[in-house]
């Protein structure tokens, strides 16, 4: 035990202090991009008004990464977030001054009320269990949430699957009283709720031969008894999406009504509680849609035309009138089609603004429309602003927020949701902040190194003439005394860059993109899947460059770009600027999926191929007319290129020149490629070579050369590989001076896999496959934890890690996490050299393996996990964890060691470091990477080497951005901080003093020695 407290102490050497967070790390937290196809939970202002009078705005939203959030206006900053589990949907959300109210789950299984403004959770109750939710298309059909009002003001009406309402308590989450339907959803589904002081409204769609029937039923607020249920004679084709609710908060004699779209005629119907009026028709115009804005509680909402024409409509208490249509809102090939958003002023006043994008002037238009301006007549102000289509993509959702300074000046807040997932708020034409949103669901990421300053300040150098070279070098001597005296002052001081100190640049700097002394400093490449790419500077996180892809011919339909892999296809080794090649699958709306590269400058994101200009969209290259199967990268002499794989095994190059036809043909009898095929249920792994010899179809295809069937209970869930990092030892040296030599086989791939659609009760499973045979050399059967697998698995060298969850009680056990450690070596024992790395695929000799494996009950789950990767893979390799508390966590691979020995260790086992097994993984909190950041819902970490061999970069994406740099074995390639540099400089001084002074007193000694000799 005293043995493994010290190396715990080693282990936690490298701990990170409190001093360093933000310094040699950063995190940016994101929200997601805000769900904008329901109302009920699109961004929408929020003000919450105090008793004194005061009051505060947020901007709330709910995402696509199952996040409810604030954001502050005035800056864009996160007031609060509350992540939901990925299990638990948010459906809706409602506001209600003081408190936001969320519903969540299948069939609305969870109830959670936070504070508006601080985000605290105030009360959280489960309506039933999400197994029993019934599951509706769309998801959110059949759950709505409305407040009470008047005496009942501090109830909330909460509608679960379809047919149960209840009267919950805000403050102790009681439920007064209960209604469920007596169908149960056989007849009725309900989807909204209407609360009036004296009545609540539960309004239904009744099923129908050709159409849906407009259902209500009213209760009372008090004690939840039916009042009257009846259907309403209507003819609903578009569900509940044109259906509205309408009543006048500031007008009390205008009586609620149930508005709704009708063989394009807008129809209404008076809700009171017995449900005895009549349909009213209103006429003068047909519609083809009616929008509910968000005003709907002020009696507006917009009615758009057959030729796409907006109007205006108001409930007063003479009915429904059109109160305002705007001008030049038909659809037109002049302008996009408008969008229309509906908000309030201080004052509870009403507006709604028209949003559109004008081809002719490349700016964006705003009308606002105030319905008491102009003494009750109406006032619509306009305006353009300056939005950037070409860096933000089309606008797709807008809210509003307004004030009335003065009679006839109206100046507007709007919040705009992008197409690429940015946010914006503009104030009138007056751009404030934008969120860049899409970064939450970042699907490929890069790292990429910078070149050195002197080359980046002088990048076209190659091609200078002599007498530019003269005078270049003349102007860079004029700052060589200024260097002089740096370097002596540096020297004396000991004041050299530091491996603790930040290498962010300072925000007034001009300087070109360079690497800092210790390679700390590289871009960060990476691809959303809301068609946008961005270069991030990886010492401080800030957007340094982005690209909006283009659709190309898919444009004329629609579509989208899903990037597939990053391929990194030129270094600064190679001499040139770093670029980047990106694979996508550009998935249009007619069907058609191709496959399309985009080849960028990673520092500058300018297109590789020249045939983008820098403020356009960024265009591709189509490759393959389908879908893409696999793509990888192929080493040239003068950098890499890229093989892609078709539907049909055809190989494609890009760039598809000379020399790369040369390296392709080169690597021919090397490559072995194993893919997954077979249907569902009957997944088999197959291996795959290229021949020499081209096809009629002028391409080489692959042949499949091997087969390795599963069960069939097991599907495949992923294949992995080994990264193509360097390995500096091929041998571990033993306390007893034996070797065990790593199994380095090239070929080797892991595969994960779990129960299929059909099976129940399988199990889930881990296999090392030979990649050039199909032999298993590794495999491992695994617990599927409610018929689920969440393995998580990485392959590094000879070593593999995996996590899952152990749900089976085994004789002394308990369920709970486990990680397993797996070490392959060559041969049958110690000093059995077979040389896997150099093997031919043929040979017998790639399956003698020895294998080493161990179990450890750990701490908790895992969202994903990497190992660490350094320059030369001397540095010991540290496992990153991403947890499920939202932290990033290192754990040394010391405790991981799978030869851990069950007793206390021998002199021999202790020359190796070998510390006693434990079964469990200690949870040191100082190895926690990212202090008391919450690193929300991390997908993947990308490890990337430094130039100091001590040191790995860590990057970690998902909801969130986390950055940081790891040293698992110490700083040992520097000097320590506290070294005093200066004590050196003065020792070495006054010896050289000393030498001085005495070498003239020893000559005459020796002088004198000889005259008397």
């Amino acid at each position: 035990m005293r043995l493994l407290s010290i190396l715990l102490g080693a282990a936690c050497a490298y701990a990170l202090h409190a001093s360093e967070a933000g310094v040699i790390d950063w995190h940016k937290p994101h929200v997601g991009v805000p769900l904008i196809q329901s109302p009920a939970t699109a961004p929408a202002f929020h003000r919450r008004e105090y008793d004194g009078g005061a009051t505060r705005s947020v901007i709330l939203t709910a995402s696509q990464s199952n996040i409810l959030a604030a954001l502050n206006p005035a800056n864009g900053s996160i007031e609060w977030r509350y992540i939901f589990d990925d299990d638990d949907h948010i459906l809706a959300y409602r506001r209600n001054n003081d408190v936001v109210a969320a519903l969540s789950g299948i069939g609305g299984a969870y109830l959670r009320l936070f504070d508006a403004i601080q985000g605290d959770l105030l009360l959280e109750r489960r309506l039933h269990s999400p197994e029993a939710g019934r599951l509706f298309e769309p998801e959110s059909l059949g759950t709505a949430l409305a407040f009470g009002v008047g005496e009942h003001a501090q109830d909330v009406y909460v509608l679960t699957d379809g047919h149960v309402l209840r009267s919950i308590q805000r403050s102790s989450g009681e439920v007064r009283w209960g209604w469920t339907a007596p169908d149960q959803t056989s007849q009725v589904v309900y989807s909204k709720i209407v609360a009036t002081p004296s009545t609540v409204y539960l309004l239904g769609l009744s099923k129908s031969f050709a159409s849906y029937t407009l259902h209500v039923t009213s209760l009372s607020p008090t004690t939840g008894e039916i009042i009257a249920s009846s259907d309403i004679p209507s003819s609903i084709t578009s569900g509940f999406s044109g259906v509205l609710v309408l009543h006048d908060l500031r007008a009390s004699d205008v009586e609620l009504q149930l508005v709704w779209l009708e063989r394009k005629a807008v129809k209404s119907f008076p809700l009171t509680p017995s449900l005895k009026a009549k349909t009213a028709v209103m006429k003068g115009a047909t519609y083809r849609t009616i929008e509910d804005v968000g005003v709907s509680e002020y009696g507006l909402f917009v009615a758009i035309q057959e030729d796409g024409s907006a109007r205006v409509i108001r409930l007063s208490s003479e009915g429904l009138k059109v109160i305002w249509e705007y001008a030049d809102s038909a659809t037109s090939p002049q302008r996009s089609d408008s969008i229309y958003a509906g908000g309030l002023d201080v004052d509870g006043y009403p507006y709604i603004v028209r949003v559109f994008w004008s081809h002719a002037f490349k700016q964006a238009s705003a009308h606002v429309f105030a319905s008491h301006l102009a003494e009750g007549k109406g006032l619509v102000t306009g305006y353009t602003f300056p939005f950037k289509t070409a860096e933000h993509g089309i606008i797709s959702h807008v809210a509003v927020d307004a004030a009335n300074p003065e009679p006839y000046r109206v100046l507007a807040r709007l919040f705009l949701t992008t197409s690429t997932g940015a946010v914006q708020l503009w104030q009138q034409d007056q751009h404030q902040w934008t969120r860049e949103e899409g970064l939450s669901d970042i699907r490929v990421a890069e790292l990429v190194e910078l070149p050195e300053r002197k080359v980046a300040a002088h990048g076209g150098v190659e091609h200078e003439t002599f007498a530019a070279r003269v005078r270049r070098q003349l102007s860079d001597a004029q700052d060589f005394p200024q260097y002089a005296v740096n370097f002596v002052r540096r020297f004396v001081t000991g004041s050299y860059a530091s491996v603790s100190a930040s290498v962010a640049p300072s925000r007034n700097t001009t300087e070109p993109l360079a690497r800092d002394a210790f390679g700390f400093r590289k871009v960060i490449v990476a691809a959303t899947s809301h068609g946008k790419m961005y270069g991030i500077d990886s010492a401080n996180g800030e957007v340094l460059w982005s690209r909006v892809f283009g659709l190309g011919w898919a444009a004329q339909v629609g579509g989208q770009i899903i990037p597939a892999k990053l391929f990194v296809t030129r270094t600064v080794s190679d001499g040139e600027t770093p670029q980047v090649v990106l694979v996508t699958q550009r998935k249009a709306n007619n069907g058609l999926v191709d496959t399309v590269l985009f080849h960028v400058e990673a520092l500058t994101g300018e297109d590789a191929r020249g045939k983008s200009p820098s403020g356009d969209v960024l265009q591709g290259e189509d490759v393959v007319s389908g879908p893409l199967v696999e793509a990888f990268l192929l080493r040239t002499a003068s950098g890499r290129a890229v093989l892609l794989l078709d539907e049909f095994l055809q190989v494609h190059l890009y760039p598809d020149t000379d020399e790369t036809q040369r390296a392709f043909e080169k690597a021919l009898p090397s490559l072995r490629i194993p893919l997954k095929s077979g249907p569902p249920g009957q997944r088999q792994l197959t291996g795959h070579q290229i021949p020499p010899k081209v096809e009629f179809t002028g391409r080489h295809i692959a042949y499949p050369t091997w087969t390795l069937p599963f069960p069939p209970a097991e599907d495949i869930r992923a294949v992995f590989a080994r990264p193509a990092d360097p390995v500096a030892s091929l041998g571990k040296v033993l306390g007893n001076r034996t070797t065990l030599y790593k199994y380095l086989n090239p070929n080797l791939v892991g595969v994960l896999t779990g129960p299929s659609a059909q099976s129940k009760g399988a199990a889930c499973a881990v296999y090392l496959v030979d990649g050039a045979k199909g032999t298993i050399i590794y495999h491992a059967v695994l617990p599927a934890a409610g018929a689920a697998c969440d393995v998580k698995a990485t392959l590094v060298e000879n070593w593999l890690v995996y996590h899952y969850y152990d749900s089976e009680l085994a004789p002394g056990q308990a369920k709970g996490y486990r990680i397993v450690s797996v070490e392959l070596y060559e041969g049958h024992g110690v000093d059995d050299k077979t040389m896997s790395s150099d093997l031919s695929s043929l040979s017998n000799e790639t399956t003698a393996v020895s294998v080493y494996e161990q179990s450890y009950v750990f701490p908790r789950g895992v969202q994903t996990l990497s190992p660490t990767s350094t320059s030369y893979g001397i540095t010991m390799k540290d496992i990153i964890v991403a947890n499920e508390n939202h932290q990033i966590q290192s754990f040394p691979r010391r405790f991981l060691d799978p030869r851990r020995p069950k007793q206390k260790p021998t002199a021999e086992e202790m020359e190796e470091w070998l510390i006693q097994y434990d079964p469990l993984i200690p949870d040191d909190p100082k190895r926690i990477l990212s202090h008391n950041y919450q690193v929300a819902k991390t997908r993947r970490i990308v490890t990337s080497p430094a130039l100091l061999e001590s040191t790995s970069l860590v990057f970690a994406y998902g909801v969130d951005l986390f950055f940081t740099r790891v040293a698992p074995s110490n700083t040992f390639d520097v000097l320590s901080e506290n070294f005093n540099k200066a004590q050196l400089v003065f020792t070495i001084g006054g010896l050289a003093l000393a030498i001085i002074v005495v070498k003239p007193m020893v000559a005459r000694k020796r002088l004198r020695e000889r005259w008397y000799a």
